[in-house]
């Protein structure tokens, strides 16, 4: 398992189910999330800074297990 951190960019909704599949990049980073998503679409957007835990499928696409916000920029918290 792999870690990574950076800032959040183009969050986008690909499937819509009991678990929606999100995509997302952070800096430069193709992202993917199914686990947790609902809570990532609450919690997220852009500029946001995060760091993320997961591993890369054969797509080359960083497949997310975990994440946590580290700084929420825009939001009045």
């Amino acid at each position: 398992m792999q870690t990574l951190k950076g800032s959040v960019s183009k969050v986008k909704i690909l499937k819509l189910s009991q678990s929606p599949l999100v995509r997302f990049s952070l800096d430069g980073v193709n992202c993917l999330i199914t686990k947790h998503s609902l809570n990532f679409l609450y919690q997220v957007q852009d500029g946001t800074d995060l760091v993320i835990c997961g591993a890369y499928n054969s797509r080359n696409q960083f497949v997310v297990s975990k994440f946590c916000v580290v700084n929420l920029k825009g939001v009045g918290v």
